[in-house]
């Protein structure tokens, strides 16, 4: 899988970190406030924006009075405890990072959070010395599935993305990489269970978790 990579690229949340299901959470807290339920197809319809089209999108669709700086401030608000504390890292994953650090292969994180829990739980975790470029969605003009956030780690990491590898955890996210040019992984996670075939379809490989790299067993799709 690393033959011939020189960067790897990372999703946060579902990727890198157990925090999916936090935020549905959140979500159901945060619109129970302002009178609504959560709808059936909230999730999907802001999968890969970035945490201001996300805010933008509530505020339009519940027509809250609340500005998009104060939406996201409040949703900080709920979370930040969460991924100081509750919020573990994937199976595997730190063992792969120091592995890929080992190795010499530069390693960035490309999320569609925001920078302050980006920055929170890779310092609660202590790997956030093992990233050598941290991005979101909110540095570019386009979230995902547009590539722009790959292909600025990749630039900040002065690395071509035919020579960069992306986990992520959501098709979108998949379909973001591949439109930046770069290989992809799908990693296992129990939020996009009911996606793992579009998943496949979009990934050159698939794991459970990151064991399955370090132990060579993991599943070949596309290459």
């Amino acid at each position: 899988m690393l033959d011939n990579i020189k960067a790897v690229l990372f999703d946060l949340d579902g990727t890198l970190v157990d925090s999916m299901w936090m935020w549905k959470d959140i979500d159901i807290e945060y619109l129970g406030k302002h009178g609504y339920d959560l709808p059936p197809e909230l999730q999907k319809d802001i999968e890969g924006m970035s945490l201001t089209e996300t805010a933008s999108y509530f505020k339009n669709r519940f027509s809250l009075k609340e500005n998009l700086e104060e939406i996201k401030m409040e949703w900080m608000d709920m979370a930040r405890d969460k991924y100081s504390c509750q919020v573990p890292l994937k199976p595997g994953a730190r063992d792969f990072l120091e592995h890929l650090k080992s190795h010499g292969i530069r390693t960035g994180i490309a999320s569609s959070n925001g920078i302050e829990l980006v920055h929170t739980v890779l310092k609660s975790q202590k790997v956030d010395g093992y990233l050598d470029s941290i991005h979101t969605c909110c540095d570019v003009s386009r979230g995902k599935p547009h590539p722009d956030i790959y292909l600025l780690v990749a630039d900040e990491l002065r690395v071509s993305p035919c020579e960069c590898l992306v986990f992520e955890d959501i098709p979108m996210g998949l379909l973001a990489g591949k439109r930046a040019g770069m290989k992809t992984c799908a990693v296992e996670d129990a939020f996009s269970a009911k996606q793992r075939v579009e998943k496949k379809k979009l990934a050159d490989y698939y794991i459970q978790n990151y064991y399955d790299i370090l132990e060579e067993r993991y599943e070949v799709l596309n290459t």
